[in-house]
């Protein structure tokens, strides 16, 4: 059994796929007060699923962000990173306007929603990194809009819009959504899309929820939409 992985230069080579899952399921987070980072990730949203301690010497709290396989750690005693070294970490949305606005509204400090001129390193760095130009990426692209913002220990996480998932990175037979709100807005590319059909085409598509479905399925699989 084989996988393809695509290198920088878009060749594509072969290697043996993995026989163990390997799935990242934690990531720790570099802080100075623990009980003022545990109070700015709750006001986040993000779900609390721990928070022990064994005497003075440890204490381990974890979060959840929003829909996601992977949780955060910070505490004391974890690791002996810097406080505030943790940088760029990716917080995938599928809309950015409407996840940037949620965390202004619990009074967090955010940018507005940017692009990148050229290339990729306006992304890091901060407000002086060279190419960011404000507002959302050319044609509404997948993988082109971003904000960005950081914790009071200053661990900075970065928003990433992603609507479409480039090819091979989704699993075509395990199609799934995050939210209801994911669900909704996949649901109303669909009917855009199938909007544009039934003008090609010139007459009601009686069976429009197949073609909804294929469509949904293609979208998040990265394959060719159908038309």
């Amino acid at each position: 059994m084989s996988s393809v992985q695509v290198n920088s230069e878009g060749e594509a080579r072969t290697a043996e796929a993995a026989v163990v899952d390997m799935k990242l399921e934690v990531v720790v987070i570099p802080v100075s007060d623990v009980d003022r980072a545990k109070e700015f990730y709750s006001r986040l949203g993000w779900r609390l699923d721990a928070d022990v301690a064994t005497g003075e010497d440890f204490r381990l709290i974890q979060f959840t962000p929003p829909g996601s396989g992977c949780s955060v750690q910070f505490g004391t005693n974890l690791t002996s990173a810097a406080p505030g070294s943790l940088q760029s970490t990716y917080l995938i949305v599928s809309d950015i306007a409407t996840a940037r606005d949620e965390l202004a509204k619990s009074d967090v400090e955010v940018t507005e929603v940017f692009h990148c001129e050229t290339g990729f390193a306006c992304r890091f760095g901060g407000a002086a990194a060279p190419g960011r130009v404000g507002g959302r990426g050319p044609d509404d692209g997948s993988y082109s809009s971003f904000a960005s913002f950081s914790d009071p220990d200053g661990n900075t996480w970065l928003l990433q819009e992603v609507t479409t998932r480039l090819p091979g990175r989704i699993d075509s037979a395990a199609t799934s959504f995050a939210s209801v709100a994911d669900l909704s807005q996949a649901l109303q590319r669909a009917a855009a899309a199938h909007g544009e059909h039934e003008a090609r085409t010139g007459q009601a598509d009686a069976n429009w929820p197949d073609w909804y479905a294929d469509y949904m399925v293609r979208e998040q699989a990265g394959q060719e939409l159908p038309t």
